[in-house]
This record gives structure tokens, C-alpha cells and sequence, in this order.
């Protein structure tokens, strides 16, 4: 039909992608306490409420804590990142319970442990690769853990294939979880700014 009304152009393929059934804590069928079917809006404003009570508990025990518009910039970022990543880690196909603690979590396959690791790769550039030719540099594999984060780097590419033939987006997201796991082991480990030379600082730093 899209293509008899024009839509879309002969050579594009469509599929129809089905998705199962979200649900409540309860096992029932996610809704309000009405029966009413639940808002897209009103999720991510609660999940963002949640997340901003979260970081404000721990901001509070900082030094150097940041500004109201910080932390409600950062508030939404995880919690509107947390909403999305659970329902795209999932199989598809599969019913899953909703639950705002479980997508919220520092710990498992979750957009704020995702988050907690980019923010660790940042502040190797920050304290790390200041003044370093990391793009040029060539990378030197003096521990496993570096060989492990390299092996599975090279991963991404099929995973990418995977996920556009399987219509998949949760092959992305496990290989980016344990791609952070790979990497947070790494960052335990290999320290960068610390390295024991200065090849082997900006090999890390590559990687």
C-alpha cells in the first residue's frame, strides 16, 4: 500500500517488526492505576524525576557539587537514556516488566552504568591525553586486558551487520555492555596517565 500511495520507492524493503507485550511489576499489562494506557511523556518525566533525586543524593556528598542546571541537564540525560535503553536491550520479542529502579541501576546491562563508563573514558582524555598524538599513535599490547578490549573492538562492525539483517537493536546493546565491562576492566588495570612510558601512555589512550 505504501508504495501503490508513493510513500516509499520500489527498492526499499519493509517489514513488519513485531514486539511483545510491556508489563507492570505486577506480570499485568503496563498501564495506569485507571486501566488507561500509560504516556510516553509521563514515563520519561518520571524517569527523569527519579534520576534527578538519585544524582542529587549523591552530588550532595561532593566537594565541588554542580549547579541546579547541571544536574537537571543530567537528570534527563539518564533518565530518558535509561527509558530507551531497556526497551532497545530487550529481545524484541519478548514481554518484559517495566520497572524504573531496574533501568536506573549503576550496576548490569543499564544506560547509567553505560553512562558511568563514557564518562570514564572522558577523563582518561582529560587527564591523560592531553598533548598526545593519540590518533597516530601506534597501539602496544603490554597486558591482556588491552588484548581483550582490542579483540572485542573489532567486533563491532558484524555486530552492526547482525543487527541491520535480525532487525535487533538489543546485539548492539549487549556488545556495548560487555564492551564496557571489557573496558572497565581495562581502565582497573592499564592505568593511562600513569603508564610506565610514554608510547605505551598513548597506545592506551588509543584505545
Amino acid at each position: 500500500a505504501a508504495r501503490r500511495a508513493g510513500v516509499v520507492s520500489s527498492d526499499l524493503s519493509l517489514e513488519h517488526v513485531p514486539f511483545g507485550l510491556v508489563q507492570g511489576e505486577d506480570g499485568k499489562k503496563f498501564a495506569t492505576r485507571s486501566g488507561e494506557t500509560v504516556r510516553l511523556k509521563d514515563l520519561l518525566d518520571e524517569a527523569e524525576a527519579r534520576a534527578g533525586v538519585e544524582i542529587r543524593e549523591r552530588e550532595a556528598t561532593q566537594d565541588d557539587p554542580r549547579s541546579d542546571a547541571e544536574l537537571d541537564q543530567l537528570a534527563k540525560a539518564v533518565g530518558v537514556g535509561a527509558v530507551k535503553y531497556a526497551d532497545l536491550c530487550l529481545n524484541r520479542e519478548s514481554n518484559y516488566k517495566f520497572s524504573y529502579a531496574k533501568m536506573l541501576a549503576l550496576t548490569g546491562n543499564t544506560a547509567p552504568y553505560m553512562l558511568y563508563s563514557y564518562a570514564r573514558i572522558n577523563s582518561i582524555f582529560l587527564k591523560a591525553a592531553d598533548g598526545l598524538d593519540v590518533a597516530g599513535a601506534p597501539v602496544v599490547f603490554a597486558d591482556d586486558a588491552e588484548r581483550d578490549l582490542a579483540r572485542h573492538l573489532a567486533l563491532l562492525a558484524p555486530t552492526v551487520v547482525e543487527l541491520e539483517r535480525e532487525l535487533r537493536p538489543n546485539a548492539l546493546c549487549d556488545y556495548l555492555f560487555e564492551l564496557a565491562q571489557i573496558f572497565n576492566r581495562f581502565y582497573e588495570t592499564c592505568p593511562v596517565a600513569q603508564a610506565e612510558t610514554e608510547d605505551l601512555r598513548a597506545s592506551r589512550a588509543r584505545l
